[in-house]
């Protein structure tokens, strides 16, 4: 028997495993630096789409939207303790975020004073604007607004120049809670005094109703909404001066608290604003009251004072609020066409307004007009709008009829009501108005998205959501040949 002693490893058996893990080593090292190449390349894309006012507004609103949803989820902000579902709590965190005022749920009864609260809570976010909010609250606790955050602010509050957009910020602000607390404080008398309602109710009901009206919101915490108040000008009248103020835009409201009175001096958005809303509040006023004036399913059976302002509230609410004091499920043919044009082109821009705005109804209305003259150049007021405000407001105008007619077509394939009915609903929704027919409680969930995916348009505008699809605008260096197509 032989023994063998075992030597020392050879030098080929000691390379081999050193240089496997050396291999290991370089291929982990790749790894990491492709996977730290891709999170970079994630990481720039998430910075770039947020950084973007115009992209991260729309998401702004969603997340709230989703946080809204969530909440209304609660059993304690729901009377049937959450057996309803999702849907009425999403549908109703839309709405109010968007401040529409659609329902596919009673207010008044599925809610608990904690819903309620809610529900305000998520119109008052709305109206002012989500990152506009957020930008001044960082400006309270900071002292501060970066680059980034005034061009968000500057997107919500269409300011011009991003040096005025603090004390923009600031004024927005004073302004929306002092009308809302002198609407509030003239409600919460009447229904004081006047409703035998104790002090913390008709104070709730004044508040409530105060938010809702300046944010144009049209929330009501009454099962009939304001149509038990149609005789009363001290509800009727606050609610709809308050929904006039927040619908002319606080821009205009800023020139005319500076002392900007005399008409000579005002700039064209602001004579646009105040006589285009003069015109369409006389002529609504008075196109409804010569449609409904004698026919008892709304008009006909009240005082004159309650025909005057029903008249009155019927050429107001159509404005983006949404409250309703006759019921427009018995109105006539007219009168909802009426409703339709009035809605479709809303109140002033940068409000609390949907629509398209007046500005850019009335811009269109004097190119064409100038185009008739044959003139070449838009003119307002010995002012001339340049080419960019009215590709524009043609863009606006466009898509809002795009997106009213494609949520028309959805609405009466997956439901059964006639195309005045759902024509009506579609305008409403996009316009961010609130006002419906009666059908809103009845429609299917696939309809409830179609209208939840209007009012979200209509809030963020058509323009604003077209842009933020496009992750970047490349301007072109060179200008092609031109051709004139035959128009017409």
């Amino acid at each position: 028997m032989s023994l063998h002693k075992e030597g020392p490893p050879s030098e080929t058996a000691t390379q081999v495993p050193a240089a496997s893990s050396i291999a290991a080593v370089q291929k982990m090292l790749r790894d990491a630096r492709t996977d730290s190449r891709k999170e970079g390349r994630k990481e720039n894309i998430i910075r770039r789409v947020m950084s973007h006012p115009v992209r991260a507004v729309p998401l702004a609103f969603l997340l709230v939207i989703i946080i809204g949803a969530a909440l209304l989820m609660l059993p304690a902000a729901r009377n049937d303790g959450g057996s309803e579902g999702f849907m009425p709590a999403l549908f109703t965190s839309v709405s109010a975020v968007c401040v529409t005022g659609l329902i596919t749920v009673d207010t008044a009864t599925f809610w608990t004073p904690l819903g309620q609260g809610i529900i305000l809570g998520l119109i008052q976010v709305g109206g002012f604007g989500i990152m506009t909010l957020a930008t001044l609250l960082a400006l309270l606790v900071r002292k501060s607004i970066g680059l980034r955050g005034q061009l968000v602010a500057q997107s919500e509050t269409h300011t011009l120049n991003l040096g005025d957009v603090r004390a923009v910020l600031v004024r927005v602000a004073k302004i929306m809670l002092t009308f809302e607390a002198a609407t509030a404080l003239v409600l919460t008398a009447r229904f004081w005094i006047a409703y035998d309602q104790n002090p913390a109710a008709a104070l709730w009901h004044g508040t409530f109703h105060a938010i809702s009206a300046f944010n144009n919101a049209g929330f009501s915490v009454y099962s009939n909404n304001l149509i038990g108040f149609a005789e009363d000008p001290w509800i009727i009248t606050p609610i709809c001066l308050a929904i006039i103020a927040g619908g002319l835009g606080f821009p205009v409201i800023i020139q005319l608290t500076r002392g900007e009175i005399k008409p000579k001096n005002w700039t064209i958005h602001l004579r646009l604003t105040i006589y285009g809303t003069l015109f369409l509040l006389v002529a609504g006023g008075a196109l409804f009251a010569a449609f409904e004036w004698n026919r008892n399913e709304t008009l006909g059976q009240l005082s004159l004072t309650g025909k005057i302002l029903g008249s009155f509230a019927g050429s107001v609410f159509p404005r983006t609020a949404g409250f309703n004091s006759i019921d427009y499920g018995a109105a006539s043919p007219e009168t909802l066409m009426v409703t339709n044009i009035l809605m479709f082109i809303g109140g002033g821009s940068a409000g609390t307004a949907g629509g398209i705005k007046i500005t850019t109804f009335l811009v269109l209305g004097f190119a064409i007009w100038n185009e008739v003259r044959g003139r070449d150049q838009v003119t307002i007021a010995h002012r001339s709008i340049s080419s960019s405000s009215q590709r524009q407001a043609l863009s606006v105008a466009l898509l809002g009829i795009a997106s009213v007619v494609t949520g028309t077509m959805l609405l009466l394939m997956f439901t059964d009501y006639s195309l005045e009915k759902v024509l009506f609903e579609s305008i409403s929704a996009f316009a961010t108005v609130g006002m419906s027919t009666g059908i809103t409680y009845d429609l299917p969930p696939a309809a409830e998205w179609v209208l939840m995916a209007l009012m979200f348009t209509g809030r963020i505008g058509t323009v604003a959501v077209a842009s933020a699809l496009a992750l970047s605008a490349r301007p072109r260096l060179y200008r092609l040949p031109e051709e004139r197509p035959i128009i017409g």
